[in-house]
């Protein structure tokens, strides 16, 4: 995509947001691995219980994250490694903060808690898995579920905002990994359901 299509498919704000990124000479893979940093300085927060100052740090780090993608199609950049890179990191991401929520729900003694935290990591992760797996054996209508990543990281970012808001935090990560392991069943329902109907062999 060259400059001058990306530009006229966006707003005047967007456009020259682009523009001074892309001056800038930054490429979509370092946008990407700075949002990941970002995350990872949000984590450090949150182990140190400065909850709203790492919730802040987490959504500004997922603003920039979703910046790589448009950036990469701008710039006329996009790549299967870039692809890859992004969707590498975003699980990566999805673990440290997880990592760093149980770390606090250890520190108190609440066993429940980073039992929770442990099953909301493993429901995302299967929740990611089994769309790219889906999508690896080219079966559609993997992406439903009530809990994609968006909805996951408004909870995340939720909990960490509300860390210091007595039982909060708990209750929110016991819904994160709820919804999480429902959704996870969900696209096994809906990849079985796709891939019976095609009677695609295995």
């Amino acid at each position: 995509m060259t400059h001058s299509r990306a530009s006229r498919d966006r707003s005047p704000l967007a456009r020259a947001f682009l523009r001074a990124v892309d001056a800038s000479r930054i490429t979509p893979n370092a946008v990407t691995v700075i949002g990941f940093l970002g995350i990872c300085g949000s984590a450090a927060l949150a182990m140190n219980r400065q909850w709203v100052l790492a919730s802040l740090l987490f959504v500004a780090s997922g603003l920039v994250d979703s910046l790589d993608g448009t950036l990469a199609r701008y710039q006329g950049r996009s790549t299967r490694f870039g692809a890859f890179l992004d969707s590498t990191l975003d699980r990566l991401a999805e673990g440290v903060i997880l990592a760093a929520i149980g770390f606090t729900f250890a520190q108190d003694g609440s066993e429940w808690s980073v039992v929770a935290c442990f099953v909301a990591l493993t429901g995302s992760f299967i929740v990611s898995y089994a769309r790219a797996r889906a999508e690896g054996l080219d079966i559609p209508g993997s992406s439903g579920g009530l809990m994609g990543r968006p909805e996951r990281l408004v909870i995340v970012g939720a909990a960490l905002f509300l860390g210091g808001v007595g039982g909060m935090q708990e209750g929110l990560i016991a819904i994160l990994a709820g919804l999480s392991l429902i959704t996870a069943g969900e696209r096994v329902v809906l990849v079985w359901r796709a891939s019976d109907a095609r009677g695609a062999p295995r």
